[in-house]
C-alpha cells in the first residue's frame, strides 16, 4: 500500500456514484472517497503528539500537558520549490537550530498553480480544488512530494504549519491568478487534506497574505475549516494567517474553529507594530496569540531599502522578545531569501541578499532558540505580560521607550520570576515588589549567545536600578529576577522546572 492509500483509505463502503468516478478517473476517485465517506479511525497509528490549547487559553500544550513552544520559520515555498535533498537539508538545519514549526504552503504564492514543483508536477488538475493531481504508483506526484516533506519533518520532531493555499488572489508580481475557490469546493479540498494528513504533525493555517474583504471570502474560509475538521476529526489545531498589519481576530475571533489567533505584524522595526500582540492577548473570549510574520532577517525594512536599509539580526531579535513578553505563546522567524527559497536562476522578490542555502545560516536564525531556552527555563504556563514592573523614566521615551528602543516585561502570575527586555544598553529601574519572596536573585541573560551572568541577590524592597553589562545603544539584554527561594537554575539552562498548571 503506498503513502497516498495509507492516508486516504476509508473503511465504509463508498457510494455507487463515487465508484463510477473511480472507473473514470483515479484522481477524482481519491478526492470523492476522502471527502464523502464518513470519518473513520485514525489512518496513521501512533503518529505525532497532538497539540491543544491549555486550561487558561493562553498557551499550547501536548496531550500530556507539557508546554509546547511554537518557534516557527516561514518557509512558504518549501513544498513548491525545493527537491527532496534540498528540503532535507533545510529541515535538518531548522531542527538543529531549535525550531519546532515550519510554515509552508500547498498551493504556493509564487505561481503555485501553474509553475510545477522540482519534479515537474502540479498540485491540481485543471486548477480544480476538487481534483488534486494524484496518480497511481508510489511517490510520483505533487502530493507525494508534500508527503515526503511532512514525513521528514515528523522524523525530526518538527510540526508543519500547513497552509492549504496562499489566499485566493495571487501575488501581483505574478499576475492575478484564477479565483478557484467557492465554499463548496473549499470544503471538499479541506476534507481531502484533513484525511490525507490525519495522524501527522500538522497545524492548519488558513488564509495567506490576503485581506478578508468580503462575506464570500469569509464563507470560503469557514467552509475550508469545516472540511479540515471533518477530514481529520478535529485532530489538528486551526488558525489563520492574515495580511500585513492585521490579525485573525479581526474577522474570526469568536468563531469556534479558530483555536488561536495569528497576527502578521509586518516588516517594520519599531515596537508600535508589535503592540497589537498585546491587544489580541487582551481580547475576550481569551485565545492564545502568536505573530506569524514579523520583520524578516535580511528584509528591506518597511519595504524601503533605499531609505531604511535591510534588517539584521538585532532587528529580528527585538520583535521576538516584544511579542513574547507581550503575551504571545511563541514566535515566528523568517528570512527574506528563505521564505521564497531564492537561488540564482529564479526571479527574486524584493531583492533577496543571498541564496536560501546560505541564508539559513544567518545569525538571527540561530539566536531564536535562546529565547525558547529562556522561556522554558522558568514555569511556562503561568507567564503573563507585565510592563508595570518598569519604573517609568522622567523622559518616557527613554524608559519604557519607543520605536526600536521599547522595553517590555513579563512575569509569572505567582510572582516567582520576572523578565525585562532591554533592547538598548540603558540604565533602568524596576519595582521589586512585583516579584514574590523576601529576596530576589538577579541575572543578565544575553539574547545573542544564550549565556547567563549572575548579578547578585537583593532584599525585595522598593525600586532598584540595573545597568546592562554593555552600555552601547545597539546591544540588547534580558534582566531576569527570581524569587530566590525557588532555586531556579540560570536562565536558559536545562533542568528547568516542570509545567505549572
Amino acid at each position: 500500500m503506498n503513502r497516498r492509500e495509507r492516508r486516504c483509505n476509508t473503511s465504509p463502503a463508498a457510494p455507487s456514484a463515487v465508484l463510477s468516478v473511480v472507473r473514470r478517473s483515479v484522481h477524482q476517485a481519491v478526492i470523492m472517497l476522502c471527502a464523502i465517506a464518513a470519518p473513520t479511525a485514525s489512518l496513521c497509528a501512533a503518529g505525532a503528539p497532538r497539540l491543544q490549547v491549555n486550561g487558561n487559553h493562553r498557551f499550547l500544550v501536548k496531550e500530556d500537558g507539557q508546554p509546547f513552544f511554537y518557534l516557527g520559520d516561514t518557509a512558504w515555498e518549501l513544498f513548491h520549490r525545493l527537491n527532496r535533498e534540498e528540503a532535507t537539508r533545510y529541515l535538518e538545519d531548522r531542527a538543529r537550530k531549535g525550531f519546532t514549526v515550519i510554515q509552508a504552503v500547498a498551493l504556493a504564492e509564487l505561481d503555485g498553480l501553474n509553475a510545477p514543483n522540482p519534479y515537474g508536477y502540479m498540485p491540481l488538475t485543471d486548477n480544480d480544488p476538487t481534483k488534486p493531481a494524484v496518480r497511481e504508483g508510489p511517490e510520483n506526484d505533487y502530493w507525494d512530494h508534500v508527503d515526503f516533506i511532512v514525513d521528514k519533518a515528523e522524523q525530526l520532531g518538527l510540526f508543519i504549519g500547513f497552509l492549504p493555499t496562499w489566499g485566493d488572489k495571487w501575488n501581483k508580481k505574478w499576475g492575478k491568478g484564477p479565483e478557484i475557490f467557492t465554499p463548496q469546493n473549499a470544503a471538499l479540498y479541506g476534507e481531502w487534506l484533513g484525511r490525507r494528513y490525519r495522524g501527522k504533525p500538522i497545524i492548519w493555517i488558513l488564509g495567506g497574505d490576503r485581506p478578508v474583504e468580503s462575506d464570500s471570502q469569509k464563507e470560503i474560509l469557514r467552509a475550508m475549516a469545516q472540511g479540515l475538521r471533518r477530514g481529520d476529526a478535529g485532530e489538528h489545531l486551526i488558525t489563520l494567517h492574515p495580511t500585513g498589519g492585521t490579525g485573525s481576530a479581526e474577522w474570526f475571533h469568536e468563531e469556534e474553529w479558530l483555536d488561536f489567533n495569528m497576527r502578521q505584524n509586518g516588516h517594520g522595526a519599531e515596537f508600535e507594530r508589535y503592540a497589537s500582540t498585546r491587544s489580541d492577548y487582551d481580547r475576550v473570549p481569551v485565545k492564545p496569540v502568536i505573530d506569524g510574520e514579523p520583520l524578516y532577517e535580511d528584509h528591506p525594512v518597511s519595504f524601503k531599502p533605499g531609505e531604511l536599509g535591510y534588517s539584521v539580526a538585532a532587528d529580528v531579535r527585538s520583535p521576538l522578545y516584544w511579542d513574547l513578553f507581550s503575551g504571545a505563546f511563541g514566535h515566528t522567524y523568517g528570512n527574506h531569501a528563505v521564505w521564497q527559497m531564492w537561488q540564482p536562476g529564479r526571479e527574486p522578490v524584493n531583492g533577496p541578499l543571498m541564496p536560501w542555502y546560505e541564508a539559513i545560516d544567518q545569525p538571527g536564525a540561530g539566536q531564536m532558540k535562546f529565547a525558547r531556552q529562556l522561556i522554558e527555563s522558568r514555569p511556562f504556563l503561568t507567564r503573563a505580560p507585565d510592563d508595570a514592573i518598569l519604573v517609568v523614566s522622567r523622559v518616557k521615551a527613554s524608559v519604557p521607550g519607543a520605536g526600536r528602543a521599547r522595553f517590555v516585561a513579563t512575569r509569572d502570575e505567582e510572582g516567582s520570576y520576572a523578565m525585562i527586555y532591554a533592547p538598548v544598553g540603558r540604565r533602568f529601574s524596576v519595582h521589586m515588589d512585583r516579584i514574590g519572596g523576601e529576596r530576589v536573585k538577579a541575572w543578565w541573560f544575553n539574547p545573542r549567545n544564550g549565556s547567563a551572568k549572575l548579578i547578585g541577590e537583593f532584599p525585595n524592597t522598593g525600586e532598584r536600578e540595573f545597568a546592562p553589562p554593555d552600555p552601547g545603544e545597539h546591544l540588547d539584554w534580558v534582566l531576569v529576577l527570581d524569587d530566590a527561594s525557588k532555586g531556579y537554575p540560570p536562565p536558559g539552562s536545562a533542568g528547568a522546572p516542570g509545567p505549572a498548571q
